[in-house]
């Protein structure tokens, strides 16, 4: 049995980490039905994670204090709380269990560190960055001490680390944390069931776009430290040369959109929020995955502005614009290149809106169809089913040698 212990940010998929956690365990399960998927819900929340056979343990709500107490402190014990709930749960199974993986850095810490041991189970830690790196993490200062203690112990005595680059299992090498032979790179995926290849013209009839105009998109779930504001002054300069340019931008909060409107009306570009009004500027709020293929589909070029993180730096969409084959714009970062080589890719200095200006320019003259060939076969290698071989691979590599 593999038991796989996620913190979702919504039941609902209305994230990046919720998508990769639900895709990735549809995936796992079709494989290894014995899988045993621990999740939290809060009270009778909807959840889509009924789909793939979750088990959801009651939400330790703690973190919603921070409405009176602003810390992400309150956070570390909410997962504090639900990693010793998911211990109890796997202490009846615990004579079943191969390994334990976990994508959540506190509840790893936990289980690298007292859990796992005391139950003697192997514990598989997925690294999406370090906590003391997280825009996120604890801000007060005396807690510096607490972050370390939380990345060592969850990186260093976790029986494996699953990183989604090779750049940041060269810093855990680098850093002397942990042998490169520890650490397996499992990339980031894209749901091959919904990312395929469109036609442009059949996307913009269904969206009401011109069929000629030339057009550049972006999706995300949130656009915190995505430069998006760099993307639509790229864009305004953009129009004086294609008159008839016309952005698109998918998903975000309806703060973060507001903010974007603000910014877009400043530079002189008409915004509105449905493609059945015309504008420059198309701000379109979160939408299903299907609706979003066709928004993108409809596009000359894909972006990705800017990333969150660096050395880790493997976001959904990379591998989900690979899938539509379109030409794709994106900052000059070497975990990205680990993926999409650069020779596929238009790439700029990383926040030079000179840079970015000139990779769509140059994105928007692509006519060689080879390429767009070529990134859709570097895609299907990286679609979420292959993610769960190389999960159950290590799973049984870290069993075997714990035996």
């Amino acid at each position: 049995m593999i038991v796989y212990i996620a913190y979702p940010t919504s039941l609902n998929l209305q994230s990046a980490n919720a998508l990769q956690t639900f895709t990735t365990l549809r995936e796992l399960r079709a494989r290894r039905p014995d899988t045993l998927a621990l999740i939290p819900r809060w009270g009778n929340e909807p959840s889509r994670f009924f789909e793939v056979g979750v088990v959801h343990l009651p939400r330790p709500a703690i973190g919603k204090l921070s409405r009176l107490y602003k810390s992400t402190l309150l956070y570390y014990l909410e997962h504090s709380a639900f990693a010793a709930m998911t211990a109890t749960v796997v202490a009846l199974h615990r004579h079943h269990v191969q390994a334990v993986y976990i994508r959540q850095p506190i509840i790893a810490a936990w289980w690298a560190g007292v859990f796992g041991p005391r139950l003697g189970l192997p514990v598989i830690y997925e690294a999406h960055d370090l906590e003391s790196r997280n825009p996120s993490r604890a801000k007060e200062p005396w807690a510096r001490g607490l972050l370390d203690l939380i990345d060592r112990t969850a990186l260093c005595r976790s029986s494996a680390v699953v990183s989604l680059t090779d750049n940041f299992r060269r810093l855990l090498a680098q850093i002397e944390w942990r042998d490169p032979a520890e650490v397996a790179v499992i990339p980031d995926a894209y749901d091959e069931q919904v990312f395929l290849p469109q036609d442009r013209a059949a996307c913009r009839r269904g969206l009401g776009l011109p069929a000629d105009a030339p057009i550049v998109a972006y999706a995300g779930m949130t656009f915190a430290h995505r430069w998006l504001d760099g993307l639509l002054s790229a864009i305004r300069r953009l129009r004086a040369i294609y008159p008839t340019l016309i952005g698109i931008i998918i998903g975000g909060r309806p703060g973060e959109r507001a903010a974007l409107a603000a910014h877009a009306l400043s530079e002189g570009l008409r915004v509105a929020e449905t493609t059945a009004m015309p504008a420059d500027l198309y701000l379109l709020p979160p939408r299903p995955q299907p609706e979003v293929v066709s928004c993108l589909g409809a596009a000359n070029v894909l972006v990705i502005p800017d990333t969150v993180t660096d050395v880790t730096a493997s976001p959904l969409k990379l591998f989900e614009y690979m899938a539509l084959g379109l030409p794709i714009v994106l900052p000059a970062i070497p975990a990205l290149y680990e993926i999409l080589p650069s020779h596929l890719a238009y790439s700029f200095t990383r926040r030079d809106l000179n840079g970015l200006q000139a990779a769509l320019t140059a994105a928007l003259a692509e006519r060689d169809p080879a390429l767009a060939t070529e990134r859709q076969r570097l895609a299907a290698e990286h679609t979420y089913g292959r993610r769960a071989e190389r999960i159950i691979a290590l799973v049984e590599q870290v069993a075997q040698r714990t035996l």
